[in-house]
């Protein structure tokens, strides 16, 4: 595993275009202390400080950051779909079979690559969210610290399983913006079936079968904090309420599907033509 990890690693290092991506994914978590940092000032009548309404206490913190960072994988997305395109385009991944790497080995060096720079995305963020967490929360007991940490295993499942996704039309297209435009056709894709399935049936049928879709499924690791923020603020609004908990089989979904997009990449790979 580390030779494939060390053999991918060097190809993204001595790409420029890579470089310069890497660098942005990783930079991007630190807007969030930008976020808690920012006060907006009404007109002089009173000034509006985002850290100080109370939405980076522990642990409804862990909720609202991996969202937050969530929204910035597609640029580490475009190094994924990237990294196929120039094996193909360079040819390099002709001359990595002929040099002794397998087929196997050629998409596992990849995966591993994936789960490596979401382990480091995923950790980044949780010393990001901790620190931001220490300065402006109101609890600073160690059982209400990490509760609800478990947003941070569902931030790395769900980088996991979109680049997993990313990797798989990469390899099914074989060039980085057409793979970028599956990722878009496909969350259409998706709507449409709800569509279909709602007219057939009926909708609460139809959105229960759409959280089985890729993208979808990835959404449903970390719902929305907008409305968890709001019953904070307003306890007695029951029509507000709504399960944003992260449940085994939302996650399971999503690992059933990271490992049929390596699968299915081997495949094609296999048997491709190179």
């Amino acid at each position: 595993m580390r030779r494939l990890l060390e053999i991918e690693l060097q190809k993204l290092w001595l790409n420029k275009t890579s470089k310069v991506l890497i660098f942005i994914s990783f930079i991007l978590p630190f807007t969030v202390i930008v976020l808690s940092s920012i006060k907006i000032n009404f007109f002089g009548f009173f000034t509006l400080e985002l850290g100080e309404l109370g939405i980076f206490n522990f642990p409804v913190i862990w909720h609202i950051t991996t969202f937050f960072a969530a929204q910035f994988k597609f640029f580490f997305a475009i190094v994924v779909v990237s990294m196929i395109g120039n094996e193909f385009s360079n040819k390099t991944i002709k001359q990595n079979l002929i040099d002794g790497l397998s087929k196997k080995e050629f998409i596992l060096s990849k995966f591993y690559t994936i789960v490596f720079f979401s382990f480091l995305a995923t950790l980044l963020l949780a010393l990001i969210s901790l620190f931001i967490g220490l300065y402006y929360s109101s609890y600073d007991e160690f059982n209400i610290i990490i509760k609800e940490t478990d947003y941070l295993l569902a931030y790395f499942f769900k980088l996991v399983g979109f680049f997993s996704f990313c990797l798989f039309l990469a390899m099914l297209v074989k060039r980085s913006a057409f793979a970028l435009a599956f990722l878009f056709i496909d969350f259409i894709l998706e709507w449409i079936l709800l569509g279909i399935i709602a007219w057939k049936s009926d909708l609460a049928f139809a959105s229960k079968i759409q959280n089985f879709f890729p993208l979808k499924s990835m959404y449903n690791l970390i719902e929305q904090p907008f409305q968890r923020i709001a019953m904070t603020k307003f306890p007695n609004k029951e029509d507000l309420s709504y399960d944003f908990v992260l449940h085994w089989y939302e996650l399971l979904i999503v690992i059933i599907w990271t490992i049929l997009f390596i699968i299915f990449s081997y495949r094609l790979l296999k048997r491709r033509d190179l």
